[in-house]
């Protein structure tokens, strides 16, 4: 399952996912759950949301692995991408996340392609008990000069995004056999 940290139309990151969806692996799968529906994050609400967030919740159980591509705003990941992992994450006790393999990735204009947002959401991924892999990783700076129409022109980056997609196949694999 893929999950874009960010609601924007043209958004470097929607376009980085879109990369994923064309260089994935052909045994595996990828769909992509769009985060502008989900609402605010309220505890009170938690121990009965949203249909969305119940749709939400079936879609990463049904998940064999979770493919993360964020923005990064102000040294740490989206307030989506934060808000969604935490309606997730809740109530105590209905954790959807536990457990998951995951892949992180991220696109951003800078110089450091989202390395602070990525090492933040595996901060996040250690108290919700996912597997993020270690490697390869995938930082995309200057990602204004690597795409053109919203369309990735850099092959360096399409091989690595590549790369990264075997190696979560291969770790859902691995921790599916352990």
């Amino acid at each position: 399952m893929g999950i874009v940290g960010s609601v924007r139309k043209d958004s470097f990151n929607k376009a980085l996912m879109q990369v994923a969806l064309e260089v994935q692996p052909p045994d595996s799968s990828l769909e992509v759950f769009d985060l502008s529906g989900i609402p605010i994050f309220n505890d009170d609400s938690s121990a009965s949301p949203p249909q969305v967030v119940v749709n939400f919740k079936k879609k990463i159980r049904e998940a064999d692995a979770i493919l993360f591509v964020s923005p990064e705003y102000n040294y740490s990941i989206s307030g989506v991408l934060k808000n969604a992992i935490d309606w997730a994450s809740r109530p105590p006790g209905d954790n959807a996340w536990s457990g998951k393999p995951c892949a992180i990735m991220g696109a951003s204009t800078g110089m450091m392609g989202t390395a602070r947002a990525q090492y933040h959401l595996r901060q996040v991924c250690v108290y919700t008990n996912m597997h993020p892999i270690n490697k390869p990783e995938v930082f995309v700076s200057r990602v204004n000069e690597k795409m053109r129409d919203g369309k990735l022109i850099d092959e360096k980056t399409r091989t690595n995004v590549a790369e990264m997609l075997k190696a979560l196949v291969a770790w859902t694999k691995k921790l599916a056999a352990d």
